[in-house]
């Protein structure tokens, strides 16, 4: 079984392709409706920390084998969809993010920022 440690973004984003090929499901799969898919599971995922607190949302994740792999299993759905939509989009994932994390670096320096929750525009 592959992991994260032995899987390239690369290896992914085909994976998906090749499952969404075979089932011939291109035609459904414009931004639209990507961006849809992904905030729905998303959702699907908070849903499953409704009503618990900080705490009990890690200690119930850490314990609980069925909230577990039910997180997984939202979490797995989120990250399909978003490879998906990095497919029809044409967006390099490792490009994007690296870009992301350079920007974010400026807006909160190590300095104003550690340790802070706070949005970089109130730091």
């Amino acid at each position: 079984m592959s992991s994260d440690s032995t899987t390239t973004i690369h290896d992914l984003k085909e994976f998906v392709r090749a499952f969404r090929d075979e089932r011939d499901w291109l035609q459904f799969h414009d931004p639209k409706n990507l961006a849809e898919a992904i905030s729905i599971e998303a959702s699907e995922l908070l849903e499953l920390f409704l009503w618990k607190d900080t705490q009990t949302s890690r200690t119930s994740l850490e314990g609980d084998k069925r909230l577990r792999a039910s997180v997984e299993e939202e979490l797995a759905d989120i990250l399909c969809f978003c490879l998906n939509f990095a497919n029809t989009a044409k967006i390099d994932v490792s490009t994007a993010v690296k870009k992301k994390i350079a920007a974010n670096k400026l807006k909160y320096p190590i300095e104003r920022a550690k340790g802070s929750a706070k949005k970089y525009d109130k730091l």
